[in-house]
């Protein structure tokens, strides 16, 4: 059987490869001043790889571990974790507007890459700001779930 500082070491890798797919996804949207049906469906490409390499080690080794070290650390560690993906959850209010306007807007069948976001619908900056909150709500959650995580990690296994 693969001992558990394995599988952890394996874990805490694919958690930190996640990260520059988060940064690389924020970058690609804060450097462009219009935001445009193409520049947004590339930012979600890297957003999606990343919460990928947090997602599946989260929930196919961490989670169901946690009850057996329940205490300390591993409270803090699972609350920041939960807390983040719930900051995803009110960032996908967000973006599930955005997807219905553009469907609205007939841009499914008829794509126009030039086409500013904010055009789609008199609410789009809510929702935008929605999907801002939530993003960087999950990022400062998911940055002290990391920060926990690493020190769980070094008192556990090294």
């Amino acid at each position: 059987m693969v001992r558990d500082a394995t599988v952890a070491t394996l874990a805490g890798l694919a958690v930190t490869a996640s990260l520059p797919f988060y940064l690389y996804g924020a970058w690609i949207v804060l450097d462009n001043d219009t935001v445009t049906w193409d520049v947004l469906t590339r930012h979600l490409k890297y957003i999606t790889v990343g919460l990928v390499l947090t997602t599946v080690p989260v929930v196919g080794w961490m989670a169901p571990r946690l009850m057996d070290q329940f205490g300390g650390l591993a409270v803090l560690h699972a609350v920041l974790g939960l807390q983040a993906y719930a900051m995803l959850a009110f960032a996908l209010t967000g973006i599930v507007r955005i997807f219905q306007a553009k469907r609205e807007a007939d841009l499914y069948r008829d794509p126009d890459p030039d086409t500013d976001l904010n055009d789609l619908h008199e609410n789009m900056g809510a929702w935008r700001g929605r999907l801002r909150v939530g993003v960087f709500g999950y990022v400062l959650f998911w940055l002290g779930a990391y920060l926990v995580g690493i020190v769980r990690y070094v008192q556990l296994h090294l």
